[in-house]
C-alpha cells in the first residue's frame, strides 16, 4: 500500500491523521521536525505530509533540502491565508498545498490525486517527442537536447500534458484537473507557478521562441513548430 510520511510538530495532529490514513489503507510514518524528516525519507516513501511552521528545521527549510536529492510528491500543509508561504512552497517543488483546517474528505482526495498521478505505471513504456524533447513515461523521465531533466512528478505530468496538446489553447481550469485532480478555485496560484517552474527548467528553443506561451484571460499554449 502507498507509503506517506507525516511531517508535522502537533503531535495530537499526526497521531489522528495516522489514525484516518492507515484506516485508508495507508501505511503511515511520522516526523515531528525538518531533520526527522529528512532522517526518515527512503524511496519507499509515496507521499510527504509536511507541515511549514516546525521547530529545528521548518518545512520550507526541508523541502528545499529535500529536492536537492529526491522528487518525493510533497503535499504542504498551510496556515489558512498564508499566500505567501504556497507561493514559495510550489517554487521550491511542492506539488500541492492544503491550507488548515482541512476536512478529512479533501485530504484523502488531494492524496489520492497525488497518487494517481504520481504512481501511473503504463501497461507499457511509452514515448513521445516534440521537437527537441522527449518524454518515457513508463520511466517518467523528459530529456531535453539529449540531456535528462530533473523534473518533480507534477511538472511531469504538466509536460505530459502539454505535449499532447501542442498548438492549442489549454485553459488553467483544465490543467488543474487534468494534473493537480482538483478544481481550480478562486486566488489558487498553484498552476501558475509549476507553469513557471517548468519553463525554467526546460533549455531555450534553438529557434529562441517561448515553449510555453502565455495566452492571456485564457491560459497557456506549448508552441508549435511551424518550421
Amino acid at each position: 500500500m502507498p507509503h506517506i510520511l507525516l511531517v508535522d510538530d502537533d503531535i495530537e495532529l499526526t497521531a489522528l491523521l495516522e489514525d484516518i490514513l492507515t484506516f485508508e489503507g495507508f501505511t503511515v510514518s511520522q516526523a515531528h521536525n525538518g531533520f526527522e524528516g529528512l532522517e526518515a525519507i527512503t524511496e519507499d516513501i509515496d507521499l510527504i505530509l509536511l507541515d511549514i511552521m516546525m521547530p529545528k528545521m521548518n518545512g520550507m527549510e526541508m523541502l528545499k533540502k529535500l529536492r536537492e536529492q529526491w522528487q518525493t510528491p510533497v503535499l504542504f500543509l498551510t496556515a489558512k491565508g498564508d499566500e505567501i508561504d504556497r507561493v514559495i512552497g510550489l517554487e521550491l517543488g511542492a506539488d500541492d498545498f492544503l491550507p488548515k483546517p482541512f476536512s478529512d474528505r479533501e485530504l484523502l482526495a488531494r492524496i489520492r490525486a497525488i497518487l494517481r498521478r504520481t504512481q501511473h505505471i503504463p501497461t507499457q513504456t511509452t514515448t513521445a517527442q516534440h521537437q527537441d524533447l522527449v518524454i518515457n513515461s513508463g520511466a517518467q523521465e523528459a530529456y531535453c537536447q539529449d540531456k535528462l531533466i530533473d523534473l518533480t512528478s507534477t511538472e511531469f505530468s504538466l509536460l505530459e500534458y502539454f505535449l499532447k496538446s501542442t498548438g492549442t489553447v489549454i485553459t488553467k481550469e483544465a490543467l488543474s484537473l487534468e494534473v493537480l485532480g482538483k478544481r481550480l478555485s478562486p486566488f489558487d496560484r498553484a498552476i501558475d507557478m509549476h507553469v513557471s517552474n517548468l519553463r525554467k527548467k526546460l533549455p531555450p528553443r534553438p529557434d529562441g521562441k517561448p515553449r510555453i506561451k502565455t495566452v492571456r484571460g485564457k491560459g497557456y499554449l506549448f508552441v508549435e513548430d511551424r518550421s
